[in-house]
């Protein structure tokens, strides 16, 4: 016994099958559409807006598609009118400045090494230990007895 296969089940027949709209069903699309048109308006999308009910009713079925918003060719790049970052003035460097006129080699840019700097006075007569190894200037013999009296 073979099995045969419904006719309804068959590839031949790709065409899409056209749809009847009912009024209430029409009744119900015009106000989905007014509903639509108002929430894009709310949310700054006017782009998305259907200007009649027909070309709502094509939406909903399909046969008006929208660009895919992942599609890289879709985006626009927004360029202002005016170059607002070039309105500036430019200040030219110290560098830039001396080259121009010719002073560069009147600066001195000195890059050896600096001596190390060392305490010549005499004001300060030593180094005292105070509280946990903190480490202050002795001014002069009195500031020695203080620190002395102060320490435990």
């Amino acid at each position: 016994m073979t099995m045969h296969l419904d006719n309804r089940f068959s590839t031949i027949n790709t065409r899409k099958q056209t749809v009847k709209i009912t009024k209430a069903k029409q009744q119900e699309f015009v106000e989905r559409w007014r509903a639509h048109n108002k929430s894009c308006k709310r949310n700054n999308q006017h782009s998305l807006m259907y200007d009649t009910v027909e070309d709502y009713i094509d939406y909903c079925y399909g046969k008006i598609k929208l660009a895919d918003p992942r599609d890289y060719r879709n985006f626009t790049t927004y360029r202002p009118k005016v170059d607002t970052w070039r309105q500036s003035k430019e200040y030219p460097s110290l560098m830039e400045e001396s080259i121009k006129n010719g002073t560069f080699h009147k600066m001195g840019h000195n890059t050896s090494k600096k001596e190390p700097q060392k305490y010549t006075g005499t004001l300060i007569k030593g180094i005292a230990t105070m509280h946990k190894s903190n480490a202050i200037p002795v001014m002069d013999d009195q500031h020695i007895i203080d620190i002395a009296h102060m320490r435990r």
